[in-house]
């Protein structure tokens, strides 16, 4: 990937967060000089932490559903490039908390494009929402960029909302001749790796049983997903940022970033293959809780990122779980560099994608 980011100003919002933490790193390694925005740390071990990324960055805490807070962050800095991940992203929280999860995931992503239009800037802003926002019927093909958006469960309807927001924002302001802004929707599904200890998620669940020699509690083991590794999606957002800086072709667009068709599995074949890279892992089911509306299927069509972006994923499903387990492995033992342990994930990434093919990175 030719390297467009070195000395750009990027603002990444969410960069606390998992995805953030190591889309952050990435582009530090870019030469990009990242700014950051973000409500919070939100976990307790925190990857934004654990790679001691507050000494690295301009570290910015605030509220995306404060309009104000967005406009001066954008004024203030006037970024070259902008991946705008702040999310309330958990499921099961949106239905604890709706309200906040609809006001940061709608009104935030509508108070960024609102502040992007005022500027009026020379800027590239990747807006990343989620498969979720599809209107999931279970079907057993993928869902291309142009399905109908909706959701059942709050998370899933806040993220079709976002979607409509930014769709409006694009054709009412961001399509005319005289606006200085790009915009580009990118899509993706579950995405694993190290560094996430979000609640509520299988793999941040495994390993923190794991560390405390504890059996993991599954609420559905035969929910199936689409698992990638954090490092796939975000090397097509990176790829979108930049395709996006030099043709006008992709302004408005959605793009899917999925695994291979063949990459769907259940929880409990992921946890057998966590078995093989991690000793003494157990897990049970969860049939306590009380279960809320979830999708059990969900797959993405990524043909259009193919065709117009030259994008596919570069790792096997083993490949995938290897890493992730690696990477939690290291941490746990203790004494290690993470960022630098981060850092030596992401080029191996590079250079494996580079051997099948993947020239684009």
């Amino acid at each position: 990937m030719t390297n467009i980011f070195k000395d750009k100003v990027v603002l990444v919002t969410g960069h606390t967060g998992f995805k953030g933490t190591w889309l952050t790193t990435w582009l530090l390694e870019l030469g990009a000089k990242v700014v950051g925005l973000s409500i919070d740390i939100p976990s307790t071990p925190s990857n934004f932490v654990a790679l001691n990324l507050e000494n690295r960055i301009s570290h910015n805490i605030g509220d995306i559903r404060d309009i104000t807070i967005c406009k001066n962050i954008i004024l203030n800095t006037l970024p070259d490039f902008i991946f705008h991940l702040a999310a309330q992203p958990i499921v099961t929280k949106s239905y604890q908390d709706p309200i906040f999860t609809f006001e940061t995931n709608i009104i935030g992503t509508l108070n960024m494009l609102e502040a992007l239009r005022i500027s009026n800037h020379n800027c590239n802003a990747v807006f990343i929402t989620s498969d979720k926002c599809y209107d999931n019927v279970e079907q057993v093909w993928g869902y291309k960029e142009n399905d109908k958006v909706g959701g059942k469960d709050p998370y899933s309807a806040s993220k079709g909302g976002a979607e409509l927001v930014i769709r409006s924002y694009v054709e009412s302001f961001f399509k005319d001749e005289n606006s200085k802004v790009k915009i580009a929707v990118a899509r993706a599904g579950n995405v694993i790796g190290g560094g996430d200890w979000a609640l509520d998620r299988i793999v941040p669940d495994i390993f923190r049983a794991w560390a405390n020699q504890n059996k993991v509690y599954i609420r559905n083991k035969y929910a199936t997903r689409p698992w990638q590794h954090v490092l796939e999606p975000l090397s097509g957002y990176l790829l979108l940022a930049k395709e996006l800086s030099i043709l006008n072709l992709n302004n408005g667009e959605a793009f899917n970033f999925g695994p291979n068709a063949d990459q769907n599995y259940s929880v409990e074949e992921i946890l057998y293959m966590f078995k093989q890279n991690i000793n003494d892992l157990k897990w049970d089911e969860d049939k306590s809780s009380i279960q809320k509306y979830e999708a059990k299927l969900l797959k993405l069509c990524c043909d259009k990122a193919l065709h117009y972006l030259n994008w596919k994923p570069s790792l096997s499903i083993n490949e995938n779980i290897k890493m992730t387990a690696n990477w939690y492995s290291t941490y746990y033992e203790g004494n290690i560099d993470m960022y630098q342990f981060t850092v030596s994930q992401i080029k191996y990434y590079i250079d494996l994608s580079q051997k099948i093919g993947n020239t684009w990175i």
